[in-house]
């Protein structure tokens, strides 16, 4: 199961012999249960995918926030098939907001050794302890307490991703108008799962969509799309777009989402205050910044701009209350949530530390002529151009 980052294989490799993928992880400080919820939800996905064979996750014995998850595929072909597919983006978002770090590898299976019984079938539940070893029924406890572990309810982790899409030149405030226009849908969808954030803004021709919802993203997307005013909205909403879909087709409507969808790279949240009472009623305002990324830089913009925020977040009483990107390829998403205003500092709005990235940022983005990011003018430029409108925010009450 590769799930966060993936390269180009080396097309020479032999596709016919089995292939081990490891992927190395390492977790945020704290996110450990959040992390084993979203693999729990992903992982019999990702066992239906052709070619799956198998995989394990494991922990480290010496640093428990390094993890590692080992895949067995049939071979490379359907490894690849699905690791560059839209689906696999979508199908391991949940995992993103998770890990600070990740490493692939992939080999080819040259040799393997089974272990059997004697003329028996192939053990797959791993070796018998020795005799003697284990008293009466320990066994028996320790099967017992796993099933209870695996059965004990979880608290619903918060999952965020991102929708971008063009919508005709000329149509903007149409859009805009379908877009703020219709009533909020109920926020909670089930026990476990409920609406919480869904910001909308637009530069230009393009819409952006950023989502929040506890629990299950695709429960919620799913009782979104089942709302009449959401149906009644999306609809009017068809004529407008550069790309055609058809929300009655669930396959083209599903090719749409896969096509438009940005992960979430990160998401960072300010020290909690001392006095809990004054932080929920410190309001923040939310703003959206589209990086004009060169092809093929995408990674190493996110990468950028999250060291930044990672120093600027941890300022005690500073204006950055959230911070998350999105990406997909050379598509890159930065929202805020700033505690009051921000605009005198474009370098902070930006994510621009002058002294350290300026100079590393302005060779990823697509900045003209002039467009160094070390000068107030050329802050001020990619301000301009970046930032986009917002159109909606709607939140579930208690995240009002």
């Amino acid at each position: 199961m590769d799930t966060l980052v993936h390269s180009t294989a080396n097309p020479t490799a032999d596709t016919t012999s089995k292939l081990r993928v490891l992927l190395m992880l390492e977790l945020h400080e704290g996110s450990e249960q959040r992390f084993l919820e979203a693999y729990e939800g992903i992982r019999h996905q990702v066992a239906a995918v052709p070619g799956h064979l198998r995989d394990q996750l494991c922990q480290s014995i010496e640093d428990p926030s390094q993890w590692l998850i080992t895949s067995e595929w049939e071979g490379t072909s359907q490894y690849l098939a699905w690791v560059d597919s839209p689906e696999h983006q979508v199908m391991v978002q949940p995992l993103h907001g998770c890990v600070r770090g990740t490493r692939s590898l992939r080999f080819s299976v040259a040799r393997e050794t089974d272990l059997r019984a004697p003329d028996g079938p192939v053990i797959t539940t791993g070796a018998r302890a020795p005799k003697g070893k284990a008293k009466a029924g320990a066994t028996s406890k320790a099967k017992a307490a796993d099933k209870a572990r695996a059965a004990a309810p979880a608290a619903p982790g918060v999952v965020r991703c991102a929708l971008t899409f063009t919508v005709k030149p000329g149509s903007e405030a149409e859009v805009a108008r379908i877009l703020s226009g219709y009533e909020s849908p109920e926020a909670r969808v089930n026990p476990t799962t409920s609406l919480r954030r869904t910001s909308v803004f637009m530069l230009g021709n393009r819409v952006v969509r950023a989502i929040e919802v506890e629990g299950d993203l695709r429960a919620a997307l799913r009782h979104v799309a089942e709302q009449p005013q959401v149906r009644a909205a999306e609809e009017a909403l068809n004529p407008h777009l550069e790309e055609a879909r058809d929300l009655n087709d669930s396959e083209a409507a599903r090719a749409f989402f896969m096509r438009s969808s940005l992960a979430e790279v990160y998401h960072l949240s300010a020290p909690a205050k001392k006095s809990a009472k004054k932080a929920a009623t410190t309001k923040t305002t939310r703003r959206a910044f589209l990086y004009p990324v060169r092809h093929g830089c995408g990674e190493s913009a996110a990468t950028l701009l999250r060291r930044h925020d990672e120093q600027a977040i941890a300022v005690a009483g500073g204006p950055i209350a959230h911070s998350q990107v999105f990406l997909r390829g050379d598509t890159l998403i930065r929202v805020l949530d700033l505690r009051g205003p921000a605009d005198e500092d474009p370098a902070l709005l930006l994510g621009v530390d002058r002294r350290e990235s300026a100079a590393r940022l302005s060779r990823l983005l697509e900045l003209g002529e002039d467009g160094e990011l070390d000068t107030d003018e050329g802050l001020r430029r990619l301000l301009a151009a970046c930032e986009t409108t917002p159109v909606t925010d709607r939140r579930a009450a208690r995240d009002a």
